[in-house]
């Protein structure tokens, strides 16, 4: 073992060496490239000139290259594994990818530096931005195809390895993220984080031309693993863990073991540390496995175990921190091989080794870098790269997308599987080419080495029939002639080209007939067949922002101008000189004549730069006819790429990790349309990335919806399809009016608002619809504006629908109203209005709710309350405001004052208010209107069913009239709240009332006698009142004979335990 460690081997400064936080060795092993701290450069070194730095008579260059594109600290340097890139990621946020120029470099040093003058011409050919703090650490894929980054913004940065596009961004971690390494399989990638976790990524390679939008499914979260690290400090600077060369374990840094500081060895599959090298005093930084796989003996004396060599392989893995120690270990032995104690005086920060697996860089934060190299055999002795590839092949690491069978049962069910899609597509493919006979003749076809019964039957039946083999072969010699002449014919094709010189046409490989296409072979299909399928689709588009005629090819331009035409070509006419002229970006047309007539043109690739994925691809497809419906409403355009979470998202308190991993992971439904009109659309749902099921509809999806019990879509043509959660089909298409304009779920239920208004609700447990379809106009305005024939007339525009728990329809408009359709009354209700805004004393434009309790206070009985009164009203007020803050009435109102102040009319209104209460007879006018509102709150709640509002509208209803001393309708509403309470048991229990109407004990979910108690608690303080009050406070059994005003007062304390 020698040590090398050259004082010119450094990052160093004016006054002291820079700290070096990163280093990484080339693939091909001859350059070293090292990351330093506050100076900002990455500096390329010869490795050849550190392995001879004891030697006076070597005179080539040292450093290579030096570069200084970061704005400051450098954190992570790394080639890429096919050594054409050089990545470096900073705490400016940005990574740096250079590459080598092949020009020679300037060979004049910096001006104001002692920097020598570069040997290679590394340049900067990208700088990625995604990270929104410091860039920790960076990591190749064995293929090439991506570059991970990592940082302190605890994200993790997918890039292409080809493109070096962003692909996907993971913001899985709770915290810093400082370390990551690769799979050499392929399959996996790891992170290490401050939130005391590992996490494994499972990827598919992606192409080069791949996208972000592609990788929406790729990159999936495989496991967390957190049991060696739930102590480990958070003082290192960084994670950095690597995986074996075999690709069986995962060694991660900062990892303890009771007390004391460790490496944890992850087991692959199983994902569980039982593993751990102790020996560091302090926390490790960094860990490194060498890349090369070690025999435990010399195979060159003894060639015989060569056949079993695989046994006697062991990894080696390096590990440093803190405590200032370089520790090397191999799979065979409990302690370590090699310590070295010492090496640096500050902490080393990162390691590197040699492709050949037998030197190791250290660099330190003391500004230097150590290189340790070891003599054969003392480590072991080096496999052949071959071994690391065997070792891979069985996780797949050979072989693209291979997958494994997990036992017997499937092979036998994949066989069976495969066996009856071969007779579905020989029966299939018999009948198009019209074989049907008994004596077609079955291709020979092999499963996995197994010959199937149609296979032995069709070479039993070749054998029996072996008089008219001659005569076959006899035709085929024949045949095979002929194909050679012509062949010969084509290649001697001569034709003069327009300079008078004789060229050989090139041949057409597939016009020789010598050989077949792998790809499928479309049958060619009758003129009248494809002439009904294309008139399957409607063909009228109407956009008003687009001409309805369509443009030439060229666009405006062309109109104008004119189409310059393209010269005839001779056949067989061939230029000598590719023409060079960049294409010039002219009109694009947007309108093509096709078979059928007028079409939208198809998108098309521009020769510079890739298309960006557009946000609607174009109108829906709609019918003329709509133009004269009495309600029309704006289609959604038909969009590229539509995504809809099963779980809206939700804010979460505070909360500790454990806790908030527990989140169950959400579902995505995700629907994608094609470009052009006739294609299929693809809709699928996914969980953590992973594919649940799949579909295709034959129309563009223009809105997707789903509740937990299914799944909804709804395509132009104005069919509605259903999916339970697995993905099977729950029922067929539901056919609408119009395109569906609203896609609402809830629970079971199901809301589609088309394009002419007409509001249909379905229920997919019970197969039936709540109630007819029922149209938008009447709340619309359609009673007092109509459109205009000779001109366009404002009226409101639906902002929002949606559905409560009993399938009712709740709408809100663009004038602030809300409103609410009774499936019983088949009528439309008014829940909430402008008219309450400025008239009532209960409105409030924060929450309605909650002033409305505190503003009650009114009328001459409120100064003479008892404290246990007052008391029992702010329990009142504690105990129902978190629920019916988030009802729907609250929320309607919200929506009104919203639209009240955006639309300007407060303003008016109020003046108007004024001048209405100065007049004559308008003396009680707003507490009259608070009234009504009140009244208005009851019947809503009521209706909907809203069972905490109800209860708190009407207690505050009870007190306002009780303060008001309405009598009449104090009376009236203990009359109705006492019906289930004093009804006779032989009576009718159902009655045929409904509502307050009703004689059962359940008023909108409460017993009446609870509610009837907590009324006559809030109008026993009122003594005009009490002649009233009393006698049903006797009715509750709540007062004794004697003494009322006392056992009211005695009751009162009882209707606290109600009130909660």
């Amino acid at each position: 073992m020698h040590l090398i460690k050259p004082s010119w081997l450094s990052h160093s400064g004016e006054q002291k060496d820079f700290e070096v936080y990163s280093c990484h060795v080339s693939p091909d092993g001859s350059r070293l490239a090292t990351a330093g701290g506050v100076d900002g450069h990455v500096r390329v070194w010869s490795t050849e000139s550190i392995y001879n730095a004891e030697d006076n008579t070597y005179s080539k260059p040292r450093q290579l290259c030096h570069m200084s594109h970061h704005l400051g600290t450098i954190h992570s340097v790394r080639f890429s594994p096919n050594g054409r890139y050089l990545a470096s990621g900073a705490d400016d946020k940005i990574i740096c990818i250079y590459h080598l120029d092949s020009s020679p470099p300037s060979h004049t040093a910096s001006f104001g530096t002692n920097e020598p003058p570069p040997v290679e011409n590394w340049k900067t050919y990208k700088r990625l931005v995604g990270h929104e703090n410091d860039v920790q650490d960076l990591a190749w894929s064995n293929d090439n195809s991506l570059l991970v980054s990592v940082g302190l913004d605890s994200k993790v940065v997918v890039w292409s390895g080809h493109t070096f596009e962003k692909l996907k961004t993971l913001g899985v971690h709770q915290s810093h993220v400082k370390g990551i390494t690769f799979d050499p399989a392929n399959k996996f990638f790891a992170t290490a984080s401050d939130d005391r976790t590992i996490k494994i990524f499972r990827f598919t390679p992606p192409p080069p031309n791949a996208t972000q939008h592609d990788m929406v499914n790729n990159f999936v979260l495989e496991t967390t693993i957190s049991s060696p690290f739930k102590s480990s400090p958070l003082t290192t600077y960084f994670r950095r863990c690597s995986w074996s060369p075999d690709g069986n374990h995962i060694a991660a840094a900062n990892a303890v073991n009771g007390p004391v500081s460790s490496v944890a060895i992850i087991e692959r599959t199983r994902w569980d540390s039982e593993i751990n090298l102790i020996g560091h005093e302090s926390p490790t930084e960094v860990c490194m496995f060498s890349p090369r796989l070690f025999y435990t003996r010399d195979p060159a004396e003894n060639p015989a175990t060569d056949a079993n060599s695989s046994a006697n392989l062991v990894t080696v893995i390096a590990s440093a921190g803190q405590d200032k120690t370089l520790s090397i270990w191999n799979t065979n032995t409990s302690r370590p091989l090699v310590i070295l104690q010492d090496v640096a005086s500050k902490s080393i920060s990162d390691l590197a080794w040699t492709p050949d697996g037998q030197t190791l860089f250290a660099s330190s934060l003391d500004g230097g870098i150590v290189c340790v190299s070891f003599e054969t055999g003392e480590l072991g002795w080096v496999a052949k790269p071959e071994e690391n590839d065997k070792a891979l092949q069985k996780y797949g690491g050979s072989k693209k997308g291979m997958g494994i069978a997990e036992d017997v049962d499937g092979l036998h069910l994949e066989e069976h599987s495969k066996a009856g899609e071969l007779r579905g597509a020989e029966s299939r493919m018999g009948a198009l080419m019209g074989d049907l006979g008994p004596s077609a003749k079955v291709a020979e076809v092999t499963t996995n080495g197994v010959k199937p019964a149609a296979a032995a039957a069709a070479a039993k039946n070749g054998e029996t029939n072996g008089d008219a083999q001659p005569k076959k072969d006899k035709e085929a010699e024949e045949n095979a002639d002929k194909a050679a002449e012509r062949i010969a014919e084509l290649k001697s094709r001569v034709h003069m080209t327009k300079d008078g010189k004789k060229r050989v046409a090139p041949m057409l490989v597939s016009s020789s007939g010598t050989g077949q296409s792998s790809l499928p072979q479309s049958q060619l299909v009758g003129a009248s067949s494809t002439k009904t399928a294309q008139n399957d689709a409607p063909q009228t588009i109407m956009d008003l922002s687009k001409p309805f005629e369509g443009l030439p090819r060229g666009g405006i331009a062309t109109m104008l101008l004119g189409n310059k035409r393209k010269a005839v070509t001779i056949e067989g006419e061939d230029d000598e000189e590719p023409s060079t002229k960049r294409a010039a970006g002219g009109p694009i047309s947007i309108m093509a004549n096709g078979v059928d007539g007028l079409e939208l043109a198809a998108l098309t690739s521009p020769a510079h730069g890739l298309v960006p994925t557009p946000e609607f691809l174009r109108p829906a497809v709609i019918n003329p006819s709509i133009a004269i419906s009495q309600l029309r409403l704006g289609v959604p355009k038909v969009r590229s790429h539509i995504l809809r979470p099963l779980e809206r998202g939700v804010l979460q308190g505070e909360t500790s990790l454990e806790e908030a991993s527990k989140i169950p992971e959400n579902i995505v439904l995700e629907a994608k349309n094609p470009v052009q009109i006739r294609e299929p659309s693809h809709i699928k749902a996914t969980k953590r990335g992973a594919l649940m099921w799949q579909d295709y509809v034959p129309r563009a999806i223009l809105l997707v919806t789903g509740t937990k019990h299914f799944w909804a879509a709804a395509c132009e043509d104005g069919s509605v399809y259903t999916w339970t959660p697995a993905g099977r089909r729950l029922m067929n298409a539901l056919i609408m009016e119009s395109q569906p304009v609203i896609f609402e779920s809830r629970d079971h239920w199901l809301l589609c608002i088309n394009a002419v208004g007409m509001c249909h609700v379905f229920n997919v447990k019970t197969m039936a619809a709540a109630h007819p379809p029922v149209s938008l106009a009447p709340i619309l305005e359609i009673a007092t504006a109509s459109l205009s024939p000779h001109g366009a007339t404002p009226g409101p525009g639906v902002t929002s629908a949606h559905l409560n728990s009993i399938g009712a329809i709740i709408v809100t408009l663009s004038n602030g109203d809300g409103f609410y359709y009774s499936a019983s009354m088949y009528a439309w209700q008014r829940l909430s209005e402008s008219w309450w805004a400025v008239g009532s004393q209960y409105w409030n434009s924060n929450d309605s709710s909650v002033s409305a309790l505190q503003t009650t206070a009114v009328g001459p009985g409120v100064s003479n309350n008892s404290s246990s009164t007052k008391s029992s009203e702010n329990a009142l007020v504690t105990t129902t405001t978190t629920n019916v803050s988030a009802g729907i009435i609250p929320y309607l109102e919200r929506h009104t004052t919203n639209e009240f102040l955006l639309k300007g009319r407060a303003y008016t209104l109020q003046r108007l208010i004024k001048t209405l209460l100065s007049r004559d007879s308008f003396e009680g006018f707003e507490s009259t209107v608070s009234i009504a509102h009140l009244e208005n709150r009851i019947a809503g709640a009521l209706a909907l069913g809203a069972r905490e509002e109800f209860r708190l509208y009407l207690l505050m209803y009870a007190k306002r009239i009780g303060a008001e001393g309405l009598r009449g309708k104090v009376e009236e509403l203990l009359n109705s709240l006492v019906g289930g309470v004093l009804q006779d048991g032989d009576g009718d229990a159902n009655g045929e009332g409904k509502g307050w109407f009703s004689k059962v004990g359940l008023l909108c979910g409460w017993e009446r006698r609870e509610l009837l108690k907590g009324v006559v608690l809030i109008l026993g303080k009122f003594r005009d009142l009490q002649r009233l009050t009393v006698q049903y406070a006797k009715i509750l059994d709540m007062v004794s004979g004697n003494g009322e005003e006392n056992g009211i007062a005695a009751g009162s304390h009882e209707g606290m335990d109600i009130e909660d």
